[in-house]
């Protein structure tokens, strides 16, 4: 049978708002990381065959075939190489590794990256609808087919996560408590290197920046619990979801043939790529029957899996995985998760399989298992085993 291997998975520290990566544009931000694959792996850039890469805010400097310029903004790939944009939300980068891994599976190619950009500070969130609603240009992306359908004027995700929080019975403290081990596993981790593998420094003014500048390193559940809440009565505060983020990931998907030809060693073999959809009001709770899908079609039983990357976008979403799945919580985002880290949506698919596979090598466990939810009720599950 065919086999799909990912050689390599990288990514950037993650930046604040305005913060280090403020500076950098989106194009050269992904061209650093298709350029430290390349180098990490030694392999010729000229084999290259496609680059995929996932970007949900596709405005401004995202914009206009985004992921070519990524491409044509590198240092080490040739113009010859092509590349496509993809946006199916949080999980842009992770269907980008799933499509890559298709195109390998079916021998249609041998070497392609999957890639993911985010700038939420130079291409904010919502701006490639912003422009359209104040001068007035459609009528938004929500047809009056949909909205009939639905008896809704929008989906929102807060409101999705406010309701799953309701329907599991998930009170604030609970989602803060969530919260504040996000921040303490992510301090731990990199204070113990446990990122260094993964992480390619940038340049920023004064030095590199290789820290995710998310991690609130004095954290307590006292501040967590002292940030204003999204609504009033609810349970979601911008302290238990995720962190808007800058950054950049990558990772090199390739077949077998093309590992014995250019003598390249494999991190992780993909054993499984599933996605499903559901109910797109609350939106963010299909990771749950993605994820018992994905293990029926691989002949897994959760405890059959040594560590899972499940997104924090908000601290409802993985609890509520935890408790529907079975699974257990000492092996969920062991190195802290978007809540402390940030959530760079586009960037975050590839993100977090970088993660996943250097935690996976670090401990020397064999499977690991990704899940994130994604706007429309979407969600991606990806299982691999670490070689």
């Amino acid at each position: 049978m065919a086999e799909a291997y990912i050689v390599d998975a990288v990514r950037t520290a993650g930046g604040k708002r305005k913060g280090k990566l403020a500076e950098w544009h989106p194009a050269n931000m992904g061209a650093e990381v298709l350029d430290a694959l390349i180098e990490r792996t030694g392999i010729d850039p000229c084999l290259v065959e496609d680059v995929i890469l996932g970007c949900v805010t596709q405005a401004g400097e995202q914009s206009f075939a985004f992921a070519r310029n990524a491409v044509l903004a590198s240092r080490k790939l040739p113009q010859s190489v092509p590349a496509v944009t993809i946006d199916r939300q949080c999980g842009s980068s992770q269907q980008a590794v799933q499509f890559a891994a298709q195109a390998v599976l079916s021998g249609t190619q041998d070497v392609v990256i999957a890639a993911g950009v985010e700038s939420m500070t130079r291409v904010p969130m919502f701006s490639n609808l912003s422009f359209h609603a104040r001068e007035g240009v459609g009528t938004g992306p929500l047809s009056d087919r949909i909205k009939a359908r639905y008896g809704v004027v929008e989906f929102s995700q807060f409101e999705g996560a406010e309701m799953i929080a309701a329907k599991y019975g998930f009170d604030r403290e609970t989602l803060d408590r969530f919260a504040l081990d996000s921040h303490r596993k992510a301090a731990a981790a990199t204070k113990h290197g446990a990122f260094r593998s993964e992480i390619v420094p940038l340049a920023i003014e004064g030095g590199l920046h290789d820290v995710d500048e998310g991690i609130r390193w004095d954290a307590s559940l006292e501040a967590i619990g002292s940030v204003k809440l999204l609504k009033e009565g609810g349970v979601i505060s911008a302290a238990n979801a995720s962190q808007i983020c800058d950054g950049a990931s990558a990772a090199l998907i390739v077949s077998q043939e093309a590992l014995k030809r250019h003598k390249l060693t494999p991190l992780a073999r993909i054993i499984n790529m599933t996605v499903t959809a559901g109910d797109p009001v609350i939106m963010l709770e299909e990771p749950i029957n993605a994820t018992s899908r994905a293990l029926d079609r691989a002949g897994l039983k959760i405890d059959d899996i040594d560590l899972y990357e499940v997104n924090e976008a908000f601290a409802s979403v993985p609890l509520a995985w935890l408790r529907m799945t079975g699974a257990d919580p000492a092996k969920l985002n062991v190195n802290g998760g978007a809540i402390a880290l940030g959530h760079p949506l586009g960037a975050s698919g590839t993100k977090l399989m970088a993660t996943l596979i250097h935690a996976l090598k670090a401990r020397g466990k064999r499977f690991g298992l990704q899940t994130m939810c994604e706007g429309g009720g979407i969600a991606n599950v990806t299982i691999l085993e670490a070689l």
